[in-house]
């Protein structure tokens, strides 16, 4: 009967052994996905800044195409010639008269 009880004391201990290694084993697993799903929110969080940051620079580049788009138009109309004729070559009509302030 003896050796009966010290066996059973073992299988115990290996029991315990075995329960608190398996857990440990599960408690730092938890631990190892907790800190991964923490660097995966703060990855997340700078995404998503990244996202906003580059969908204003969207916008603002839209704006500008949009802005060059109505230039481009202006710059073929007669308006627009006639105004650079006048102010950087100097050019008037025959029958335009220019009158110079005196100094």
């Amino acid at each position: 009967m003896g050796k009966r009880k010290t066996r059973h004391r073992d299988g115990q201990w290996t029991n315990r052994i075995t329960l608190i290694g398996a857990t440990v084993v599960v408690l730092l697993l938890a631990l190892t996905l907790h800190i991964r799903g923490l660097d995966l929110q703060k990855k997340d969080l700078e995404y998503h800044d990244k996202e906003l940051i580059l969908e204003s620079q969207v916008a603002a580049e839209s704006q500008e195409a949009e802005e060059l788009a109505q230039e481009q138009i202006y710059v073929q109309t007669k308006e627009y010639i006639e105004k650079t004729a006048k102010e950087k070559l100097g050019l008037v009509y025959p029958d335009e008269i220019l009158l110079k302030p005196s100094n």
